[in-house]
């Protein structure tokens, strides 16, 4: 019996070292996989960048050439511009000097004619040369610019024009290891997912920060999201469908984004809030997310389409537009749906009115809210604190309830007589122009 007994264990702890091998070579095999991926984003993005680099100094090159060009044809043209307007004065002196040479000559061969001539006419020879010479004025020369009054060009160059674009080509770029942002935990929400991000360069000083995202299957990224923020709610998620995302960042008084982040893949598996359709009232998107309060003078409740809000998320409504406020305007949660009710502010029902109000299974509540305007934010967070035989209340579930709007927030317990896993939410405004947005 001992023996079999002995031959047992050994056998159990055989199996056991055998399975904890297998896990050991699985969790080995999973490191590799890293360490692959890890070479290989290493080697593509080393790829990428050398890529970059050769393609932004080519530009370069082309560009400091072409402005080079334009410089030097511009420059040309200014000397072409001033030797013309320069040479053009000294054309007309010389033609005029010309011409007085020649008329000197015809002056020349005439005096010498009369002089030396026949001894009959040389009285009339000579005293006509004398009244020519005399009208030629052979004393008015013109003038003649001497040439520290006439343009002498050159060109004026500056050799520390070279010095600085040395000094700024030599600072220009640089290549980083790793970006100075990156995106840090994903939590799902109905119909969205809330992104997180984190500085992981202690020297880097963000101003703004640019999260883009895409369908796995796509080949372009898209801004969703640009501001100084460290998360954001992305919207219009379709689930159970991956979506990339990646993250960078503008440093404090710079211009340029710095590199992105790693991408990652997120994803929600929790179905989008949606109204319920056909309620006359109530004109929705196409994706129903959103209600709008139209002019019809039917009134009610328009309810989630299904019970789609559980206990541990954040219910959010966020008022796009507003119109004219009524004690009885509602925004909330309920176990049920009933109808033949114009307001959330009955039993079974927690909500918040558009003038603060809030109300417990009808009752009001003497703490109360900042009144919602246009643009604010109106969240439910739930999480249940009691389950189990009836309490004094006269309930034997109860909710631990937050409702926060405009930096405020209100906390009670919401005491029921059934266990709730999921609730409706739903809204009840009197009058036109109101428009929310729940996810």
């Amino acid at each position: 019996m001992e023996a079999e007994a002995e031959a047992r264990l050994l056998l159990q702890e055989a199996r056991e070292s055998i399975e904890a091998a297998r896990s050991y070579r699985r969790e080995l095999e999973q490191r590799l996989r890293g360490l692959h991926q890890a070479r290989k984003q290493i080697r593509e993005s080393a790829t990428l960048t050398r890529d970059v680099l050769e393609q932004h100094f080519n530009d370069l090159k082309g560009t400091l050439k072409k402005l080079l060009d334009e410089r030097l044809m511009s420059l040309l043209q200014e000397v072409d511009a001033i030797e013309q307007e320069s040479i053009k004065p000294l054309d007309e002196c010389q033609k005029l000097i010309e011409h007085g040479v020649s008329t000197a000559d015809d002056l020349l061969r005439e005096g010498e004619s009369a002089v030396h001539g026949d001894t009959g006419q040389q009285n009339e020879k000579l005293c006509s040369f004398t009244k020519k010479a005399l009208h030629i004025q052979l004393d008015s020369l013109p003038e003649v610019p001497s040439l520290v009054d006439v343009p002498c060009l050159s060109a004026q160059l500056d050799d520390c024009l070279l010095t600085i674009l040395k000094n700024q080509i030599f600072r220009h770029g640089t290549v980083a290891s790793r970006p100075p942002v990156q995106l840090e935990e994903f939590v799902e929400k109905p119909g969205g997912i809330l992104v997180r991000w984190c500085k992981v360069d202690d020297d880097f000083i963000p101003q703004d920060y640019r999260l883009q995202y895409r369908k796995s299957t796509a080949s372009h990224f898209e801004d969703v999201y640009v501001g100084s923020e460290t998360e954001f709610i992305v919207l219009h998620i379709d689930p159970n469908v991956d979506y990339q995302f990646r993250v960078c960042a503008r440093g404090d008084g710079r211009q340029e984004w710095s590199p992105w982040s790693v991408p990652q893949i997120g994803c929600t598996t929790l179905v989008p809030h949606e109204w319920t359709t056909g309620l006359e009232g109530y004109s929705l998107s196409s994706r129903r997310n959103i209600a709008l309060r139209n002019d019809s003078q039917s009134c009610g409740v328009l309810y989630s389409k299904a019970p789609t809000y559980f206990c541990g998320q954040t219910l959010t409504f966020r008022i796009e537009t507003v119109g004219q406020p009524d004690r009885r305007d509602s925004l909330g949660v309920c176990v049920e749906q009933q109808n033949g009710y114009d307001s959330l502010q009955r039993d079974k029902a927690v909500c918040i009115s558009t003038n603060g109000a809030v109300f417990v299974n009808g009752k009001e509540m003497t703490n109360q809210l900042p009144a919602v305007t246009s643009g604010s934010t109106v969240t439910f967070d739930m999480e249940a604190v009691q389950l189990g035989p009836s309490s004094n209340e006269g309930g034997n579930f109860k909710l631990r309830v937050t409702i926060s709007s405009n930096n405020r927030e209100v906390v009670f317990d919401w005491v029921l007589d059934q266990c709730c896993v999921s609730l409706y939410f739903g809204c009840s405004f009197s009058y036109p122009g109101w428009k929310v947005l729940v996810f």
